[in-house]
């Protein structure tokens, strides 16, 4: 009755609801056998995860509009449940439904799962208010125990430890001293350590290489070569320290330097020596110093996630850590790969997917089902090098459908990068870094980064997030066509 009264045409309403209801049955019938793969107690989520990419491939923005005239759910914030709410929906619209074709997928389930594979990840919490909070560590604290300390009494529960930098007795030292905390205090933490994966960083292979910098100004050439490559040492000839990228580049493909400062373009690419213009430098001095950050938006490697270096770390890492974040995976293959690795292993990490490259993006639902064949993971939204690979305009966009696509697998999710960045290396936070952290709420964890007001940054996050869960109500969104489900559901 209240429907018609709003003018809306409640059959036809009904009938657009079962149409996107038959769609989501029907395309999980289709892809049964990917369902079929995943571990047992992963297989409601696999398939709440299709019926979700399946509503998100269609644009339901004015039928969301009739439903919110006409006072109902607009399907918004029901990723944990996507088919019961539909469901829901036909219910009050008088459609009948036997009890064995109710989806038992409901709210409840959805937030059950997400809380409990969070616990099993991230362990007991004081705050069921606010998300788990990480802190990543480095050498500094390897002698500075009061300091491990007062991080747990301020609400750490993860310590991270990035593989990529110093080596396994510095990394001993920092665990010992995070156990003998958390047996101090009585607060339990996990150990995260984040394998490295391929090292593209720069290194200075001709001008410049004694003072390891060069110049480069907008308009400038250069050469990026291979190290073996024979180059002309005189001119500006800059290499990568991952072998053989530099001969998989293609012409009109982007190169960006130094998280993203300076962009350029490959002009030609001959015997592992590629031409390439400087089409932007946002550098104030123009330069370019050795071992910095390099990404490669729009190129496809054929080179393993999982490097020789990485499995030399992995008996280290089992022995000791209850997480490893696997970087720069970009297909659901990287996964299977290091999945093998593991299962050699007696004791393993629970495996954390970092997302933070463009193909990881595109690569998302077939990702996370990979991933379901483990009984818990989880994803981690590595800001830093995705924003550069994607472009910082369309980074507040993607990390939300990592959110969503996430929730839509029940799987936790650790908002991750410059958290808090200026209060944590200059003890004054800026006004939209605090709105950020405050966004992070809607994460299961959030990672904060070394810093050396790393203790101050740490009380004030746990301020704002506890104010975001006591405030935060998630807004009403309206749901165009994603490209990650249209592209998931093409394959």
């Amino acid at each position: 009755t209240h429907v018609k009264k709003m003018n809306i045409d409640s059959e036809a309403l009904k009938n657009e609801l079962e149409t996107l209801m038959k769609k989501m049955i029907d395309t999980v019938h289709e892809r049964h056998s990917e369902i079929e793969k995943v571990s047992e107690s992963q297989r409601i989520s696999a398939v709440n995860l299709i019926q979700y990419l399946t509503l998100r491939k269609e644009d339901i923005r004015l039928l969301q509009d009739k439903l919110h005239i006409a006072g109902l759910s607009s399907l918004a914030s029901s990723e944990s449940h996507i088919l019961r709410q539909v469901q829901a929906l036909l219910l009050r619209l008088g459609k009948k439904f036997s009890p064995k074709d109710i989806s038992l997928c409901d709210y409840t389930k959805g937030r059950d799962l997400i809380k409990s594979r969070s616990n099993q990840l991230f362990g007991a919490k004081k705050d069921s208010r606010i998300p788990y909070l990480m802190v990543t560590f480095d050498s500094l604290l390897e002698d500075n125990h009061q300091m491990v300390v007062d991080l747990l009494n301020a609400g750490m529960n993860i310590a991270r430890i990035n593989c990529a930098h110093d080596n396994d007795k510095s990394w001993k030292k920092m665990i010992e001293s995070v156990r003998k905390a958390s047996k101090e205090t009585g607060i339990s933490c996990k150990i995260y350590m984040d394998i490295g994966g391929p090292k593209m960083r720069t290194t200075i292979l001709g001008k410049g290489k004694k003072s390891a910098k060069v110049t480069l100004y907008e308009g400038d050439e250069f050469t990026l070569a291979e190290k073996d490559a024979k180059y002309d040492t005189s001119g500006i000839v800059i290499g990568c320290d991952e072998k053989d990228i530099v001969k998989q580049l293609k012409r009109g493909e982007r190169v960006l330097f130094d998280d993203g400062v300076i962009e350029a373009i490959v002009l030609s690419n001959h015997n592992g020596l590629a031409n390439l213009k400087v089409v932007r430098n946002s550098k104030k001095k123009n330069t370019l110093k050795a071992q910095k950050g390099m990404n490669f938006p729009e190129s496809h490697f054929t080179i393993p996630a999982l490097t020789e270096n990485d499995r030399l770390a992995l008996p280290f890492i089992c022995e000791h850590a209850d997480l490893i974040g696997y970087s720069f995976v970009r297909e659901a293959s990287d996964i299977k790969k290091l999945q093998k690795e593991l299962s050699q292993y007696n004791k393993k990490p629970t495996i954390i997917l970092k997302i933070e490259t463009s193909d990881a993006v595109k690569n998302l639902p077939s990702l996370l089902l990979q991933g379901m064949h483990e009984d818990v993971f989880g994803v981690m939204i590595a800001r830093g090098d995705l924003a550069v690979e994607i472009g910082f305009e369309r980074m507040s966009e993607i990390q939300e459908e990592i959110l969503w696509i996430s929730e839509a697998a029940h799987v936790p999710v650790i908002w991750a990068t410059q958290v808090l960045d200026n209060l944590n290396k200059s003890g004054i936070a800026t006004r939209s870094e605090v709105t950020d952290a405050f966004y992070a709420g809607q994460s299961e964890c959030v990672m904060l980064n070394k810093g050396e007001y790393i203790l101050r940054t740490l009380k004030a996050l746990t301020d704002i997030l506890r104010r975001s869960g006591e405030h935060h109500v998630k807004k009403r969104f309206a749901f165009r066509p994603m490209q990650i489900a249209s592209r998931y559901l093409k394959s």
